[in-house]
């Protein structure tokens, strides 16, 4: 596996926005697993999830490589090769808070929410 990051790719020092998903957040709505943009530190929930902000971040922003933003997670992905890989230690926190559901927010999420994701 080749991984040809370009300067600005990754910016260590910078913290996540927050601990879920920003546009989420903003209308009231729900994600299943959340990523954290390795240049921004914007967090936006996954492609299985309804919205899929993540992947609309990096097409809106070009900061191709994302970072898992669930507790015990680690990998980093390129959008642009879509591969996974190990990357350096970012500025904490590297995770949602443990207490937060998945998905989430618990007080969100349709009880029929396994009908509404991308598989």
């Amino acid at each position: 596996m080749d991984i040809r990051l370009e300067p600005g790719d990754i910016d260590p020092s910078v913290p996540p926005s927050g601990p879920g998903c920003v546009e989420c957040e903003e209308t009231g709505g729900w994600w299943v697993h959340l990523r954290r943009c390795a240049a921004c530190g914007h967090i936006g929930c996954c492609d299985t999830s309804p919205s899929q902000h993540a992947s609309r971040h990096v097409k809106e922003t070009g900061h191709p490589v994302t970072r898992s933003y669930e507790p015990g997670e680690d990998w980093f992905f390129d959008f642009r090769t879509e591969q996974a890989f190990e990357g350096p230690e970012l500025a904490p926190p590297l995770a949602h808070p443990e207490s937060q559901s998945v998905p989430g927010p618990a007080d969100r999420v349709p009880e029929d929410w396994m009908d509404k994701i991308h598989r």
